[in-house]
């Protein structure tokens, strides 16, 4: 799937901000307006950060995931677990960074319907040279920020249950609150997950 399309590569600001954004979504649903949540973030220090700069920073970078996703994938976000919250914030993440999405895809899901047990930082590898034949870009960003961004990448999927703590995929199997919001987005989009295509179809 590859693309020539510019990348966004600000994702190093955190993993998946589970907690914070749970705080986030339900203070949305109580505002209806993303710019009143950043301002009563910022004010009261809902995430508890330790300094301002990392409480704007962090609180811009979860709202700009959330945004990317409908108001009633936020209801059902505020209404579902902890497994289905982690995987629609996966969603939202793949949504925000087209670099990760393709990663998901390309590389994550490829792997597993391969019957490749795992993902590693080879794999990763691989996967940005490529990249980075398509995309220029690629070619400015430090070998330190490169080693953060394939760190925190990893970290998200280890977090969103996608991985486990020695880089094995985690199959998902969807809940039935997962399998409606499964049916509601595109095929490329349902990719972001690992499972297999006759799980896809009794879906």
């Amino acid at each position: 799937m590859m693309t020539t399309a510019k990348y966004s590569m600000s994702f190093t600001t955190g993993a998946l901000f589970y907690h914070e954004s749970v705080k986030l979504a339900d203070l949305y649903m109580s505002t209806m307006s993303w710019d009143n949540v950043r301002n009563n973030v910022i004010i009261g220090n809902i995430i508890q950060a330790r300094t301002i700069n990392t409480l704007k920073r962090v609180t811009n970078e979860i709202i700009s995931r959330l945004k990317m996703l409908t108001d009633q994938e936020i209801i059902l976000f505020n209404d579902t677990d902890y497994a289905d919250r982690k995987y629609i914030l996966w969603l939202a993440i793949c949504r925000r960074y087209a670099f990760i999405a393709d990663f998901a895809v390309d590389v994550v899901y490829d792997n597993f319907i391969s019957l490749k047990i795992s993902v590693t930082y080879d794999d990763y590898n691989t996967f940005f040279n490529r990249k980075n034949e398509w995309n220029n870009e690629l070619d400015n960003i430090a070998s330190s920020t490169k080693i953060k961004l394939r760190q925190t990448l990893f970290k998200m999927m280890q977090e969103a249950n996608l991985l486990d703590g020695n880089n094995t995929i985690i199959p998902v199997i969807p809940s039935t609150v997962f399998r409606v919001l499964l049916g509601e987005i595109n095929r490329k989009e349902t990719m972001f997950f690992p499972f297999s295509e006759q799980t896809r179809r009794a879906g």
